[in-house]
């Protein structure tokens, strides 16, 4: 095993034993102090960090591109999660491997070709996924794309609008992934994530848990991932 296969497993042994795991999306976070908002975060004992990435085409928002991912590679060792919502992400995507991305999920609704880029960010030795929205199919045509993934990123609302509320369909689809899938493909959840939601997200079978709101705007970050950790915790 090289050291690019030896680095991607570490990344998924690593998440795989921190699960259900919150996973802070930092579009929220105060971009004027990252080093202090990092040092917050890892107190508040996050397992990783959600980078979300908007192009103004594919979603019609913009965000942030490869040197946020590569300021913050310099500023903890916590995995980075790059979640690409961008038109044609194969033009890009090796730009934020070298920025430091541990791991990199792309749409489905944004290449033609996902079987190529997944084993590509394999073979640099990054954890690779497809993200899929709310409307778009996960049907037996989807198989052959669903089990080349190390982890698969349901979105919970539609990519890139923000204030749009929990859409439940992403429970049945994790309940299906998971059934389908085993334990080996981490399942990831995004959009609407809070201590209403995170509870039923998980027993429906998520991992990974990108939360922004309820954890920025709130004053204490320790606190905030306290009350979502309790909420994980099954209720019966």
């Amino acid at each position: 095993m090289d050291s690019k296969d030896l680095r991607r497993n570490r990344t998924l042994e690593r998440l795989r034993a921190a699960r259900p795991a919150v996973l802070p999306s930092l579009l929220l976070c105060d971009f004027g102090n990252l080093e202090r908002e990092v040092v917050r975060l890892e107190e508040a004992g996050v397992e990783a960090l959600h980078l979300d990435v908007m192009d103004g085409h594919f979603v019609p928002n913009l965000s942030y591109g490869m040197p946020i991912v590569s300021a913050l590679r310099k500023l903890t060792k916590l995995p980075l999660d790059v979640h690409l919502m961008i038109e044609k992400p194969e033009r890009f995507a090796m730009q934020f491997v070298e920025a430091g991305a541990d791991a990199i999920s792309f749409h489905r609704e944004a290449t033609s070709d996902p079987l190529s880029l997944l084993a590509k960010l394999k073979g640099e030795g990054v954890a690779a996924g497809l993200a899929y929205n709310p409307g778009t199919s996960m049907g037996p045509e989807e198989d052959s794309h669903l089990t080349a993934c190390d982890f698969i990123l349901v979105m919970s609302v539609e990519a890139g609008f923000g204030g749009q509320a929990f859409n439940s369909n992403a429970l049945s689809r994790l309940q299906r992934l998971r059934r389908d899938l085993g334990d080996d493909v981490l399942l990831e959840v995004d959009g609407g994530i809070n201590a209403q939601t995170i509870g039923p997200c998980v027993e429906a079978g998520a991992d990974l848990l990108v939360v922004g709101s309820a954890i920025f705007k709130q004053r204490d970050y320790c606190e905030a991932m306290s009350r979502l950790a309790d909420a994980m915790q099954p209720t019966h």
